[in-house]
């Protein structure tokens, strides 16, 4: 098993890039503020996403973005029209995604496969995965599939700790925009704004 200095290490790693705002916490945020902390917690299986991508990393499957660059080119189109869907399908509905003692417009199921999905679809976490893990996976220590998910695990576990500030912050800056009836569309528009410009940053990004 990795000893503690290795995994201090990569604790410490996972905590600095885990509170560096990015993408998958501008989702959670705004899933939470458009409806409630449930609904931010379920965008956070982002988590299950990167424990298969941390498998993929670890066994070499990722490589094939490297490998045959048209691989990661049709992924990559696959997720930004993905986005593109969502933000097309948010901002065409006419009620407010929030309101305080409903049931949400959106269904937590179909909150926590859009999460899901959402990073599946994005070639950069299994590149990120592919430059991150194998510096700290050890086979002379024992099971490779072992240590990728102690290493995941840890990832998750700070990913969790700095998303769920974010998620309790803006589900309550949400409940309150709700009470609102000029303002309760606003998290709506900006959640589909988010879908969006992720569509739009996925379909520009290159693998640099």
């Amino acid at each position: 098993m990795l000893d503690l200095s290795t995994l201090a290490l990569f604790t410490a790693a996972a905590a600095v890039l885990t509170a560096t705002p990015g993408p998958d916490m501008l989702l959670i945020a705004s899933r939470s503020l458009s409806q409630g902390r449930a609904a931010g917690l379920l965008t956070y299986a982002v988590a299950i996403g990167s424990y298969l991508q941390a498998f993929a990393a670890a066994f070499g499957l990722s490589q094939l973005f490297i490998l045959v660059p048209t691989a990661y080119d049709v992924l990559r189109w696959l997720g930004a029209a993905y986005l593109a869907y969502l933000a097309w399908t948010t901002l065409r509905s006419q009620a407010p995604l929030f309101a305080p003692g409903r049931v949400p417009a959106i269904s937590l199921r179909r909150i926590f496969l859009q999460g899901l999905w959402t990073n599946l679809l994005n070639p950069k976490m299994a590149l990120f995965m592919l430059a991150l893990l194998p510096q700290f996976l050890k086979p002379e220590l024992g099971s490779i599939a072992l240590q990728v998910i102690v290493l995941a695990t840890i990832l998750n576990a700070m990913g969790l700790l700095a998303n769920g500030i974010v998620i309790l912050a803006a589900s309550r800056i949400g409940h309150a925009l709700s009470r609102r009836p000029a303002l309760a569309r606003l998290p709506q528009r900006l959640m589909g704004a988010v879908f969006g410009g992720l569509a739009l940053r996925l379909a520009l990004a290159s693998r640099d």
